[in-house]
């Protein structure tokens, strides 16, 4: 009995780890960091090898201290490597050629070396699938005033953006290049949606046309392009998303074209297949079968549609989806679906559901053909 006291000094005495209500009640703290990090350009100032703090915050005009313990949480969470800072020698203290430095002595103590991780790679601009431009979006004002509004939403049914903004997402976007910039650059590099897991993924038929509506800058079109060389392409969006296309590249050269316009009149004729990657998410399910009727109303019946979404599982089982659900929450009338779901907006706009098929990306294709 003379130990239970000492016991129970042990157990009180042991680390507590964070629970996953702590990762959610602090996630929007990592998210501030992640920003942080992003907009000084501290990842591409390590594209070369680790640097010191103290080099980190001459070369990005930020102080030591304050970066430091930024860094030290990224790296905690698996972004960044921290590793003790070799022994200065006198001569490096003394450099003539060392800049002046204005931080206190407090902040410049324990100054520690950084370096990326294979994930913090990602964060570079200047990398094949860089995750810039999507950890820039999902950080904006945009989503965290959206997120911020979320109370509301669920009294309302409204999207917070709305209530934030004064006006619905996508007309807020038709009115700042900028931020519409930001999000066409975030959507075609977004984790999760591998266009070359998506077009590897699909069954696209040896030749005949690919019509990919709402498509972007084209990014997944291109890939199908690439991919299938018996193919041609057409790619149709807004008018100042597909001015700013991906699809300049010799080895398609004279395969493929760029229409503008709007989804819910009109789409182009003609094609063999018909791409909507990441576009009924956006809306509501009556807008749905508005864009799934009007391109009903463009094709012949057997024409296949490619609709590229997450599949929400039907038991509820974790998906990362679930997040993005919602995101459409905040943002747009939209939501994920579920197979079923899919298959009920299809039959109501003239398309039957053949068959789902999973990618190694965040996204499924669900398979239709017009009836």
């Amino acid at each position: 009995m003379a130990t239970a006291p000492d016991a129970r000094q042990d157990d009180r005495a042991a680390p507590r780890f964070p629970s996953p209500l702590y990762d959610l009640m602090y996630g929007h703290i990592h998210a501030s960091v992640l920003r942080a990090v992003v907009l000084h350009g501290i990842p591409d100032l390590l594209a070369d090898g680790p640097l010191t703090a103290g080099e980190l915050a001459a070369r990005s005009g930020t102080r030591v201290e304050p970066l430091r313990r930024v860094l030290r949480l990224l790296a905690a969470r698996g972004l960044f490597r921290e590793f003790p800072a070799p022994p200065a020698s006198p001569e490096s203290r003394v450099s003539p050629a060392s800049p002046v430095s204005h931080e206190s002595d407090d902040e410049q103590r324990g100054e520690s070396v950084f370096g990326l991780t294979e994930s913090g790679a990602a964060l570079r601009s200047d990398v094949p699938g860089s995750q810039r431009a999507p950890v820039l979006m999902f950080t904006d004002e945009m989503f965290h005033r959206s997120a911020a509004a979320l109370p509301g939403t669920l009294r309302s049914g409204e999207p917070g953006f709305d209530a934030a903004f004064g006006v619905p997402f996508f007309d807020y976007l038709a009115d700042a290049p900028v931020k519409s910039g930001l999000f066409d650059a975030a959507m075609t590099s977004r984790p999760g949606t591998s266009n070359a897991d998506i077009a590897e993924s699909c069954p696209f038929p040896a030749s005949g046309t690919v019509v990919d509506v709402g498509g972007g800058r084209g990014g997944l079109l291109r890939e199908v392009l690439v991919r299938f060389p018996g193919l041609t392409g057409v790619l149709f969006d807004r008018p100042g998303t597909v001015a700013g296309h991906l699809l300049d590249d010799e080895a398609l050269t004279g395969r493929w074209r760029a229409e503008d316009g709007d989804f819910f009149t009109a789409v182009p004729r003609g094609g063999d297949v018909y791409l909507l990657k990441n576009v009924l998410h956006d809306w509501p399910d009556e807008d749905c079968v508005r864009i799934l009727g009007v391109l009903r109303a463009a094709v012949e019946p057997g024409t296949r549609l490619l609709v590229v979404d997450a599949v929400l599982p039907e038991d509820g089982s974790a998906h990362p989806a679930f997040a993005v659900d919602i995101i459409m929450l905040m943002l747009v009338r939209g939501r994920e679906r579920t197979a079923g779901e899919f298959r009920d907006l299809l039959a109501r706009s003239g398309f039957r559901l053949d068959h789902v098929v999973p990618t190694p990306s965040l996204s499924s294709v669900v398979v239709a053909e017009a009836v």
